[in-house]
C-alpha cells in the first residue's frame, strides 16, 4: 500500500510541476508552490527528484508521453498527424508553453531520454515512409518533422490581432495546417 501512496505522490508532484513550469519557466518555476499544490512538503519532492532540474524533467518528460499518447505519429497519414498536433495544442495550451520553456532555457542542456527515443521513432518511421514511397522526399526526415510541427503550432503563437476570435476560427486554421500535403507534393 505503502508504494501505492509514493506513486500517487509522485503523479500529483509531476501534474503540479507541469503546471508551475508551463506557467513560468524553469527559473520562475518554484519548488515551494509546486509542494504546496501537491499537498506534500519540499523535502519529499527533493528525495523523488533530486532538485529542481530533475523535477522539471520528469514532469516535461511526462507531459511529452502523455502528448504521445494522444497525438500517436502515422508516416503514412502525415496530414491527420498534423491536425492531431494542432488539435492537442489548442486543447492544451500550457503544454505548448512547457515545450517552450523547455527550448528556451535548455537549448544546450542534456538531452532528455523520451525526446531522443521519441525523434528517433518518428524519423525511423519517416524514412521507411520515403523509402515505400509513401512519404515524399522532398525534405529530409528531420527538416520534414520539423516543418511539420511548426505549421501546426504556428497558429498558438500569431498574434490575437489575426482573428483567433471570428467565427470557426479555429476550424479554419485547422484546415490550414492538415494542408501539409500539399507542401508534400
Amino acid at each position: 500500500m505503502q508504494e501505492r501512496n509514493a506513486e500517487r505522490t509522485k503523479a500529483r508532484i509531476l501534474a503540479a510541476a507541469i503546471d508551475e513550469f508551463a506557467a513560468r519557466g524553469i527559473a520562475g518555476g518554484r519548488v515551494d508552490r509546486i509542494a504546496e499544490v501537491a499537498g506534500c512538503n519540499k523535502a519529499m519532492l527533493y528525495a523523488y527528484f533530486g532538485n529542481k532540474d530533475g523535477l522539471f524533467d520528469a514532469a516535461f518528460s511526462a507531459s511529452v508521453a502523455e502528448y504521445l499518447d494522444e497525438v500517436g505519429f502515422d508516416a503514412d497519414d502525415l496530414p491527420a498527424y498534423a491536425g492531431r498536433v494542432f488539435d492537442y495544442f489548442e486543447a492544451h495550451p500550457d503544454r505548448l508553453r512547457l515545450s517552450t520553456w523547455y527550448r528556451l532555457e535548455r537549448p544546450h542542456g542534456q538531452p532528455l531520454e523520451a525526446i531522443v527515443a521519441v525523434n528517433a521513432s518518428r524519423l525511423g518511421e519517416l524514412q521507411r515512409g520515403m523509402r515505400r514511397r509513401v512519404v515524399p522526399r522532398v525534405f529530409t526526415p528531420v527538416s520534414l518533422l520539423s516543418l511539420i510541427q511548426a505549421i501546426a503550432t504556428s497558429w498558438s503563437s500569431m498574434n490575437p490581432e489575426y482573428g483567433a476570435d471570428e467565427p470557426n476560427a479555429t476550424m479554419r486554421r485547422r484546415a490550414v495546417v492538415v494542408a501539409v500535403q500539399k507542401i508534400l507534393s
